[in-house]
């Protein structure tokens, strides 16, 4: 009986909610959010059902699937994947809420109950969320992150509200008076910088979608964007031509923290001694003389050929 069991679940196809993946286990969590109550039960819910329906498992909480009463085979597998989406559903749940339904038996109870309890929309609810639309401002945000954060608001209200989708003119007349003030609330909460931009929108004969007003908005960013970026560049390379420039004036500049107490009996100058005279060993590469400077250790060059100094002739004795 176990190895016809064994066969005759292993023949079930992928396409039959009693199918489960080698994947679908007891400790799998198939949604990131987690009911707390009243106030996030419709954002769960919507996650969950997706999530079922990508498991093809929705039909352990709305009744479609059925335990087999014929068949002891598929009935124990339909206990199997009950269990599994039952401990699908405690795992999303916050745990004050996961005690109360730990002792449950069935997914569809469970599903039921939570419904039954938390889908209840007040006015305090619809008051606090369209508070926090109306006060909610871009405050240095990116425009992408603001208009994200602000369009999850308006699904949340508009899920709430369940608004018409019939297709009817009062209908057509009611979306586009909600399109309208959501336009308004997009506008109102941009930042200051964008004052300009704003007006032109307003003024135009012919309002914009919502999405429309992004994508104006949107490519004024990226304008400001690039051209801050070309500005930084060129400071950036002022910046680097001025410290070149400093760089090379340094080392034609000679260093003022030479020693003053020493002086040429050659030049007459201060700060070296004739043995590091530049007019008598040679100016350096980096360091070019003016020309009548240079006429001037050419000539003192030459003199002391014929006439060296004393301290000069007792190194050079030395070097012998």
């Amino acid at each position: 009986m176990g190895n016809n069991s064994e066969t005759l679940a292993s023949k079930i196809e992928a396409s039959d909610p009693l199918y489960l993946h080698a994947s679908d286990s007891c400790n799998l969590t198939i949604v990131s959010i987690k009911l707390n109550g009243t106030e996030n039960y419709r954002v769960w819910a919507n996650a969950m059902k997706l999530a079922l329906q990508v498991k093809n498992k929705i039909g352990f909480i709305d009744g479609t699937c059925i335990r087999s009463t014929t068949n002891d085979i598929l009935a124990r597998q339909w206990d199997r994947c009950n269990s599994v989406v039952l401990t699908w559903l405690l795992n999303s749940m916050s745990e004050d809420l996961y005690l109360g339904q730990v002792y449950s038996t069935l997914a569809s109870g469970v599903w039921k109950e939570s419904k039954e309890t938390y889908d209840k929309v007040d006015g305090s609810v619809v008051f606090n969320l369209y508070q926090k639309i109306n006060g909610f401002s871009q405050n240095n945000q990116s425009l992408s992150d603001y208009y994200h954060k602000l369009n999850i608001m308006w699904k949340q209200l508009d899920q709430i509200l369940q608004l018409p989708t019939c297709t009817c003119n009062a209908s057509k007349q009611f979306n586009d008076f909600n399109h309208l003030i959501k336009l308004m609330q997009f506008l109102m909460g941009l930042d200051s910088g964008y004052e300009s931009v704003r007006t032109n929108i307003l003024m135009r004969e012919e309002l914009p979608t919502i999405k429309d007003a992004f994508a104006i908005i949107s490519r004024e960013e990226s304008h400001r964007t690039s051209n801050s970026g070309t500005q930084k560049g060129q400071t950036q390379t002022v910046g680097f031509v001025s410290k070149s420039n400093q760089f090379f004036d340094n080392k034609k500049i000679p260093s003022r923290n030479s020693n003053q107490n020493l002086k040429c009996s050659y030049c007459n100058k201060v700060g070296h001694t004739v043995e590091k005279c530049f007019e008598i060993i040679g100016y350096p590469a980096w360091m070019k003389p003016r020309s009548g400077q240079l006429k001037l250790a050419i000539t003192r060059s030459l003199n002391v050929l014929v006439h060296p100094p004393l301290s000069l002739l007792v190194d050079l004795h030395l070097i012998k």
